[in-house]
């Protein structure tokens, strides 16, 4: 199993932090994001990861990091760097992460023990990190309705209610060269200027709209997110606490 983790973007909303090195550099307890990925990465079971960088890309051109970048990074949205590891996600199954979250191993082996083609891992228990992390929980919160079947139904909408959030998507997904295939076919049924603004949650809810199978899987443990600064004061406090622990590795 590979592993690509997803670090193009340039991650302003994190003002100052985030001048002179990409999102994932940025340091949670001592340790940059992209070291607490690759760690809970290796943990979780998969054996190689790359990274697909943008912004300061030659401040990841680390040993025993392959790199796919992105040259359009600034100009278009996640769904298309993405694209540009596909030499990879053709060849054999591939966790895909964020470069601005942090999970657990056990998150990581459930994804990959999932059957089918394409898995996403979600949050059923969203309500009390989002509370954390913002002022307005439902500002922020967006749809994620699961069949009964337990495969997505719905994503990435704006919630009205509640009601509407079954888990919220955490930015970690799986996929077997098959799945890729259709994204692929899909992406090429669309315009230029509608793939280069498409977001992951857009692919994955036209992809639930084609008739496309996506799997959910409930997160093993406590996860973070770190878009804000304000993240990063929630990361820690949940590190301090024994909640959130980095799996070892490198650093």
């Amino acid at each position: 199993m590979k592993g690509i983790i997803l670090a193009a973007g340039r991650g302003s909303r994190l003002r100052g932090l985030t001048d002179d090195r990409p999102k994932c550099l940025v340091e949670l307890a001592g340790h940059p994001l992209l070291s607490w990925q690759r760690a809970a990465l290796s943990a979780g079971g998969v054996t190689e990861v790359a990274i697909v960088a943008g912004y300061r890309a030659d401040s990841l051109l680390l040993p025993g990091l392959p790199m796919f970048v992105a040259p359009r990074w600034a100009d278009t949205n996640m769904v298309m760097s993405l694209a540009t590891a596909a030499p990879w996600l053709r060849e054999r199954p591939c966790v895909v992460s964020y470069g601005d979250i942090v999970f657990s191993p056990a998150t990581v082996r459930a994804l990959i023990d999932t059957p089918g083609d394409l898995a996403i891992s979600y949050d059923p228990r969203w309500y009390d990190l989002w509370d954390r992390r913002f002022t307005e929980p439902l500002d922020d919160a967006e749809t994620f309705r699961r069949a009964p079947d337990g495969s997505l139904a719905e994503i990435g909408r704006r919630a009205g209610s509640a009601t509407e959030i079954e888990g919220q998507y955490m930015g970690l997904l799986r996929f077997t060269p098959a799945a890729w295939a259709a994204v692929e076919e899909l992406l090429a049924g669309l315009p230029a200027s509608r793939r280069d603004r498409l977001d992951m949650t857009g692919l994955l809810q036209l992809l639930v709209e084609t008739g496309n199978r996506v799997d959910t899987v409930a997160c093993a443990g406590p996860w973070g997110e770190v878009d804000h600064e304000n993240d990063l004061d929630v990361c820690e406090s949940l590190v301090a606490a024994g909640a959130l622990r980095f799996a070892g590795g490198e650093s």
